[in-house]
């Protein structure tokens, strides 16, 4: 919860709900028998949207992020796989620009270059970091149109933004 704050959160019932409906997919991961953390994910056609990506507060640091983000490319080789996170190069209402700056190099660190368009989500707007291409407008809207349906698409403002 600590990872993501509430205005980017949706609520687990509907995420569960879209992976019953086979609309996402939802991976945990483990050493062992403890539980590190987990991905939340949609695929459409060749594109995988990583909606959520956390390792627990009290295994962060120690290189679990990156093994399991890095398997997860190397599973998915041939998919063109991206995710938007808070933009570490402007000013925020939240204040945490150290944090934004650490989960950019984090990605980058895993491979994940810059995209050149930026995701607008309800009323947050995301840089985009992705790995395998680029991902056009019309394609993310597809993607979204797919995971959230008929009527929601037409209430929830998702969209690629220059």
């Amino acid at each position: 919860m600590e990872a993501f704050t509430p205005d980017e959160r949706a609520p687990y019932w509907i995420l569960k709900r879209r992976v019953l409906q086979g609309k996402a997919e939802q991976w945990n991961f483990f050493d062992k028998k403890t539980w590190l953390g987990w991905i939340y994910f949609s695929r459409y056609k060749d594109l995988i949207y990583i909606f959520f990506f956390a390792i627990d507060a009290k295994w962060r640091g120690q290189g679990y992020g990156t093994k399991a983000l890095k398997a997860f490319i190397e599973k998915n080789k041939g998919h063109r796989i991206f995710l938007a996170l808070e933009d570490w190069t402007k000013d925020s209402m939240t204040g945490n620009k150290e944090q934004r700056i650490k989960r950019y190099n984090f990605y980058k660190n895993c491979g994940l270059a810059v995209l050149p368009h930026h995701l607008k989500e309800g009323i947050n707007i995301f840089a985009i970091m992705g790995v395998g291409g680029p991902v056009e407008a019309i394609e993310y809207k597809e993607l979204m149109n797919d995971y959230i349906g008929w009527p929601f698409k037409y209430f929830i403002d998702m969209r690629m933004v220059d």
